[in-house]
């Protein structure tokens, strides 16, 4: 029953995708911040997909941490999860994320239309500066900038690999940095055709704002997300039904300790 249910839910995650972008084409046609409403609305309608055909739901915390304006997002990454559920928490947000997304046909011309900010992993310093720019004009806009400062999905449990760039952003834009953590790789793990039921808690942290050294800013972002991203694990732990990846979580955890 749960493969089935996961091979649906799957099956409707992509094909609804689909459906939803050629229906919402026109808005190609309006100035982005007109146009934006058919994104967070194509988040809900797959949430509500993972809530009926997966059985995910969501609880979200700390929904007062997030400032007015402009700011970064830190997200933890371990699920595609992520990706899709936490952008209606946002008023006008903005992914930095890798610049193959921009060749994808139809999905490249949303991100295009709605500002995504792309960056070419194979020209650092060329997509440092370039990024960086467009970062600056986002919390200019008062945008909020989306990033999974680990750059890759993490599996829960595995050994976080946080990369230094996000301090640089920290300290060139000036801005708070709200640390996001959650436990979604328990219920959609990264690579897994398998979706397990259950609840995500997402945490929204309190801000870390401007002005700290770009080093004590890294400790502390790094420790406040992988901090609250355990509790979350240990947390789902206690519920009546466990997620099956509670086991690879353990196994994770002794790899590291031994």
């Amino acid at each position: 029953m749960l493969l089935l249910r996961s091979t649906l839910f799957q099956i409707l995650f992509y094909s609804v995708t689909l459906v939803l972008m050629l229906l919402f084409a026109p808005v190609m046609l309006l100035p982005r911040r007109w146009g934006w409403w058919v994104v967070p609305t194509w988040s809900r309608i797959l949430q509500l997909l993972m809530r009926v055909f997966a059985g995910i739901k969501v609880e979200v915390r700390g929904r007062e941490n997030l400032p007015d304006g402009g700011f970064i997002a830190a997200m933890k990454h371990q699920s595609a999860w992520e990706t899709v559920a936490l952008i209606p928490l946002f008023t006008s947000p903005t992914f930095i994320l890798k610049r193959e997304l921009r060749w994808i046909p139809i999905f490249g011309w949303y991100t295009a239309k709605f500002k995504q900010i792309p960056i070419n992993r194979g020209k650092r310093s060329e997509a440092l500066a370039a990024m960086m720019q467009a970062a600056r004009e986002a919390i200019a806009e008062k945008r909020q900038i989306l990033i999974f400062p680990e750059g890759t999905r993490r599996p829960a449990g595995a050994e976080p690999k946080y990369k230094y760039g996000i301090a640089h952003l920290y300290r060139e834009l000036k801005c708070p940095v709200v640390p996001i953590a959650h436990n979604a790789g328990l219920y959609w793990p990264r690579s897994s055709w398998t979706v397990y039921p259950g609840t995500v808690i997402v945490e929204i942290l309190p801000p870390i704002e401007a002005g700290l050294a770009p080093e004590d800013f890294y400790e502390r972002m790094v420790t406040s997300v992988e901090t609250a991203s355990d509790r979350l694990i240990e947390e789902a732990r206690q519920t009546a039904r466990p997620s099956p990846v509670l086991h690879q979580v353990d196994s994770l955890r002794q790899a590291r300790q031994g």
